[in-house]
């Protein structure tokens, strides 16, 4: 007969205390499957059923299990390996990546922290457990060309493309989250402070947040509900054509089709515009905890994390407007 272990128990009091503190479905969903592939890995290895037996070396041991076996190899139930085939994906026991490696460790982490802090451990065995280190892949940037010619390409006369270029401009001023843009309400946007009011029940950190817009997009954004207002009594600030709440998935479709449309060939999304914001931000003279705070991340390490990889043409010109010599004529 199956017996749930005093670990597992454990971790289900874990993932009630994500929900108590409100922490999103999609978060609670990665830790539920990394902490039951790592309690597998350890009954299996270790016989480890409790907590209290869990050591440092058990969970570098895993990270490097992890590393080196092959995607879809190790699971958690394997009445689903036999339903879903994965034998037959092209990245079938391929290497995992090291984002995801580390992505697990992140999790185990922060799950070794609650035990600490609710006293089942007395020690953070967790705390120095080293991170893979990743080669850094540069994000995609949006060139002012390439930006205009995008908004450019969209017929703005068509109520879809309309509400579309809307959107475009107003992450790409703003840094929000394409789903946060899309959840937003008419009284979350105060055209006169020109700020934006993100509710704690839309935003990815569960906290309420404002950020802020140009004067350019307040004048596109009293033009749009104009517009829209002509055809829709909905409070909905970019609804769909039948009057609903425009999905994540279908504007990223609607997106894709600009992008090729107007030849742009870089591998470019609609969370690509929220990178250029914070770019650009950077570049222009902004300071990372502004930034921070504008992007909605839950410290500035992480932001500092995710524009790490300013291109050297972004310094250059970034260097030309604080260069001691240049500025002591000024």
């Amino acid at each position: 007969m199956f017996k749930i272990t005093d670990l597992e128990y454990t971790i289900e009091d874990y993932l009630t205390s994500c929900d108590m503190r409100n922490l999103s479905s999609k978060t609670i969903k990665s830790y539920d499957q990394s902490l039951k592939l790592f309690t597998k890995y350890l009954l299996e290895e270790y016989k480890i059923t409790s907590i209290k037996q869990l050591k440092k070396i058990h969970i570098e041991e895993y990270v490097k299990f992890t590393k080196e076996k092959g995607k879809y190899s190790f699971v958690t139930n394997n009445d689903s390996k036999l339903k879903n085939h994965p034998q037959n994906r092209k990245d079938y026991e391929k290497k995992v990546s090291v984002s995801t490696v580390n992505n697990y460790l992140r999790n185990i982490k922060a799950f070794i922290n609650w035990c600490v802090s609710e006293r089942l451990l007395k020690d953070n065995i967790a705390k120095n457990v080293k991170h893979l280190k990743a080669s850094r892949k540069p994000k995609e940037q949006l060139s002012d060309q390439e930006y205009k010619r995008l908004i450019g390409s969209l017929d703005t006369t068509k109520y879809v493309e309309f509400r579309d270029y809307t959107i475009i401009n107003t992450i790409m001023d703003s840094g929000m989250r394409l789903g946060e843009t899309l959840a937003l309400q008419i009284q979350d946007v105060d055209l006169v402070r020109r700020a934006v009011i993100i509710n704690a029940d839309n935003a990815k950190s569960k906290r309420d947040r404002v950020v802020f817009f140009s004067r350019k997009t307040s004048q596109l954004l009293r033009r749009w509900i104009s517009y829209k207002d002509r055809y829709f009594e909905t409070d909905i600030l970019f609804p769909t054509n039948r009057c609903g709440q425009l999905k994540v998935m279908n504007f990223e479709k609607n997106f894709k089709k600009y992008i090729t449309l107007c030849g742009i060939k870089k591998y470019v999304t609609p969370h690509s515009l929220r990178n250029n914001f914070g770019r650009r931000f950077l570049v222009n003279g902004g300071d990372i905890f502004t930034l921070s705070k504008i992007l909605g991340h839950s410290s500035v390490a992480v932001t500092e994390q995710a524009y790490a990889d300013l291109s050297d043409e972004d310094i250059r010109k970034n260097y030309q407007r604080f260069s001691p010599i240049e500025n002591m004529d000024k």
